[in-house]
């Protein structure tokens, strides 16, 4: 496996785990802007969703991906089993976003 998988379960079909190295965790944190989201806000929310704030959620989400990958590459392991997310405001516009998993080396069943 050349990329690090990332798995909300605790195996992968097909793969064995032989090593387990830990726990991992990536971090992002979003700031708004608030002047600039408020119009965006505006403009662009249907049916109680705001496609800006989703697009930033989800970047988020990626660089907490991003960071969780190289610190398991950084230990050895080729995925993380058992991932989680987790969001919490940390101030008014700040919102902290978190994943964290074990760290696993794998082989082909």
């Amino acid at each position: 496996m050349d990329e690090i998988t990332i798995t909300t379960t605790d195996s992968l079909e097909g793969r064995e785990i032989t090593d387990y190295y830990g726990v991992v965790a990536g971090e992002a944190i979003i700031g708004a802007n608030v002047v600039s989201d408020i119009a965006a806000g505006i403009r662009d929310v249907v049916g109680g969703r705001s496609a800006s704030y989703e697009k930033k959620i989800a970047k988020g989400r990626e660089e907490a991906k991003a960071d969780v990958r190289e610190e398991a590459r950084e230990v050895g392991a080729d995925a993380v089993v058992g991932a989680s997310f987790d969001y919490e405001e940390m101030a008014e516009g700040m919102l902290w976003v978190n994943i964290s998993g074990t760290a696993v080396r794998t082989r082909r069943a």
